[in-house]
């Protein structure tokens, strides 16, 4: 119960908003009237964090930590393309194939931060990075250089990345 000698602060609808920002979680407080008094009363709300969503596996958050470099490359990679490569006079089928590759990265970057939530995750995050690796590396390599040389791979790839959706299911 809030004394009358803080009826200024807690009448302040900034200052109660600012209050109720938890600081930890759990920490959300509740302000509302008691029925019979008819008084102001401060209520902590408790919220209850499912165990097993603490119980993520150590190993499982290094798909974490490969999700911030692989974007960060991804990132790096778009740049480069949209600066300098798209810019150059290259075959528009190269260029096409240079956006699929990075477009792929991207989204399975996203996918490797879903990965520590799997019940499997050294299955699904270690297939989704191998697909990753394989079927974007050769794009960017096929769109870089020309060379047909590792094409061959690119469907293994993508199987791989198949693969690796359907493991996030088991």
């Amino acid at each position: 119960m809030v004394g009358d000698s803080y009826n200024w602060l807690w009448n302040n609808p900034v200052t109660r908003e600012v209050a109720r920002c938890p600081k930890v979680v759990g920490d959300l407080l509740h302000w509302g009237y008691s029925k019979g008094s008819g008084q102001e009363v401060v209520t902590k709300v408790v919220e209850v964090v499912p165990t097993d969503m603490i119980n993520i596996p150590s190993y499982a958050r290094w798909f974490v930590r490969l999700a911030g470099v692989s974007g960060a490359s991804a990132v790096a990679l778009g740049a480069y393309g949209a600066h300098v490569f798209y810019r150059r006079e290259y075959p528009e089928e190269l260029k096409q194939v240079y956006e699929t590759a990075n477009r792929y990265h991207f989204l399975h970057t996203l996918a490797l931060l879903g990965v520590p939530l799997c019940r499997r995750p050294r299955v699904a995050g270690s297939l989704i990075v191998a697909g990753t690796a394989i079927f974007c590396g050769t794009c960017y390599y096929y769109a870089l250089t020309g060379s047909k040389n590792v094409r061959q791979y690119t469907p293994y790839g993508g199987m791989l990345l198949i693969i690796g959706w359907l493991a996030m299911i088991l």
